[in-house]
């Protein structure tokens, strides 16, 4: 990639260099060639519009320049913010939802506090954002390489090494230094991916991959030198994959912006097969926008370009990322950074008439809109930027639908009933009416999701059927227990209390096929007195934002 005009900047970190780029390449939609004249504010969260950020953001009219000490607008979880507790029921609101408690254990590229090192690279990343950074593999060493194994599950799927996390302890670290050296001498080389496939929520399969186990702590450790980068640059409506945040901020950030915001039409939008279809050439230039480290660079197209075998079957990967590598889901952010986010932003400010909002995750994402022109001026427009990049909309899950209060209130006097639903990160989401007779946006498990997990429980009971009953008992305690922590919303509690019935029932049905001495319901109810299962309970609190 070339540079042209290129400056060193000094930074704190000594072994670190930078550049910042004045001209040349940039990805499209980037910063580089996205940003208008004119005072520019960073998009906030999903409506791109916050007056007012908690923990000390930037306000409107206040450039990053004049508060260096302030968080980023696109940090921020939740947007827009609520108003101060006086004000609140003047507003003819209640108490927003409460953050779900989760952030210690998200699934994250990074789960812990970065090292000074990678702090000062962050700052660095932070004051300009067309700083390209080409010394960064020596903050790999053995200690990152260490708390990368010690994230790995203990019982995660070999890769086509066969290596497990047991046989690899044995002297993990004369194992670890050898791992370094190898990565810092150019003597690493990637091994093919396995290839599984797991079943969908819509019957097909999803193909997974399962990258050896180096492959693996490799992995886990760039992208937690990577992260401490792309955190500064990716917007505060993407919650995918990313350092305390989750799904539930996601589907409270989308809950709120349709609640508060004019959103009258929803744009439910799936890209068809994306982890197989991103473009290798696109995806290394949009990661040279910011990384100039040619080592670096060397092992992601390794990484992309090592093939996947499937059985005893190598296959050359031309496109795609492998699902279940640790690398994929910030290549993945990274991609649709510049396809989509950024685009996203930029068209809103331009073109849009009413408001705009978007919630992703991952390469899951919802729109909101004010007027049915601009959901399809922007749903035309998005096709033909996502084929630019190689990916295009799945025709028969995209669908814009009318959706919010005012749709509501509109197709009542038109005699058509409730608007339609939506799915989103496993919730159906659906137009309601309190008791006082306030519009609300509720949520309720996804109907194919729960007869799937319904039907895989089915089938590991039979697989349990003659393990004792105190071991089949903790099991599905565990599988309840996670049931309850993710889809516990208030709104929710007769598909959660349905579920823990269900279990139930199964259960009794496995236990009586185990013995010729056929189990009652009696026997069985003495049975949960000794081992009772963890009753239904709400772990999130309500969000009642009335508009």
């Amino acid at each position: 990639m070339n540079v042209v005009e290129a400056e060193a900047v000094p930074v704190a970190e000594g072994s670190m260099c930078a550049v910042v780029k004045r001209d040349g390449d940039a990805p499209p939609g980037s910063w580089a060639t996205s940003r208008t004249k004119g005072h520019h504010w960073n998009p906030g969260g999903p409506t791109g519009a916050v007056g007012v950020v908690a923990d000390g953001g930037a306000t409107r009219g206040t450039t990053e320049a004049e508060a260096p000490s302030r968080g980023r607008e696109s940090d921020q979880l939740i947007v827009p913010t609520k108003p101060p507790k006086a004000t609140r029921r003047a507003e003819g609101r209640g108490r927003p939802e409460e953050r779900p408690r989760e952030s210690g254990r998200t699934r994250t590229q990074s789960r812990t506090v970065p090292p000074t090192s990678l702090a000062r690279v962050g700052e660095a990343a932070r004051r300009n954002k067309r700083t390209q950074f080409t010394a960064l593999l020596h903050h790999l060493d053995v200690d990152m390489l260490g708390r990368a194994f010690r994230r790995l599950k203990r019982r995660a799927a070999t890769g086509v090494d066969g290596m497990t996390m047991a046989s690899y302890e044995q002297g993990l670290q004369e194992n670890l230094r050898d791992l370094h050296e190898r990565v810092h001498t150019g003597r690493y080389r990637a091994l093919p991916v396995r290839r599984v496939f797991i079943p969908k929520a819509d019957g097909g399969q999803r193909p997974l991959g399962i990258p050896a186990l180096e492959d693996k702590l490799v992995q886990s450790a760039l992208a937690e030198v990577l992260s401490v980068v792309y955190e500064v640059d990716f917007l505060g409506f993407s919650y995918g994959f990313r350092p305390g945040r989750g799904p539930h901020q996601a589907l409270s950030a989308l809950h709120t912006a349709i609640m508060t915001q004019y959103v009258n039409w929803v744009l439910d939008a799936d890209i068809r097969s994306f982890f197989d279809s991103v473009d290798h050439e696109w995806l290394m230039r949009m990661v040279a926008h910011r990384i100039a480290d040619p080592r670096i660079l060397r092992l992601i197209r390794g990484w992309l370009e090592a093939g996947v075998m499937t059985g005893a079957v190598l296959q050359d990967t031309e496109q795609g990322v492998p699902q279940g590598a640790g690398i994929s889901p910030l290549l993945a952010n990274v991609f649709l950074h510049y396809v989509l986010d950024l685009w996203v932003h930029q068209w809103r400010r331009r073109h849009a008439r009413g408001r705009v909002i978007i919630v992703r995750y991952c390469d899951d994402f919802v729109m909101g809109f004010q007027y049915e022109a601009d959901a399809r001026h922007l749903l035309d427009e998005l096709r033909s930027r996502l084929a630019r990049f190689g990916l295009d909309l799945h025709d028969g899950k995209t669908r814009l639908i009318e959706f919010g209060k005012l749709s509501t209130l509109l197709r009542e006097k038109r005699g058509e009933g409730r608007p339609e639903t939506f799915a989103f990160l496993g919730f159906t989401h659906y137009c309601a009416k309190t008791r006082e007779g306030r519009f609300v946006v509720k949520r309720r498990t996804d109907r194919r999701r729960l007869s799937r997990k319904l039907h895989e429980l089915g089938r590991e009971m039979r697989h349990r059927m003659h393990a004792s009953v105190n071991t089949q008992h903790r099991w599905i305690s565990s599988v309840l227990r996670g049931h309850y922590a993710y889809y516990g919303l208030p709104s929710n509690w007769h598909r959660i209390a349905g579920f823990h019935e269900e279990v139930r029932r199964r259960w009794y049905r496995t236990l009586r096929r185990r013995s010729q001495r056929r189990l009652t319901w009696v026997g069985f109810s003495r049975l949960l007195e000794a081992f009772p299962l963890p009753t239904p309970h709400i772990t999130h609190q309500a969000q009642v934002l009335h508009d």
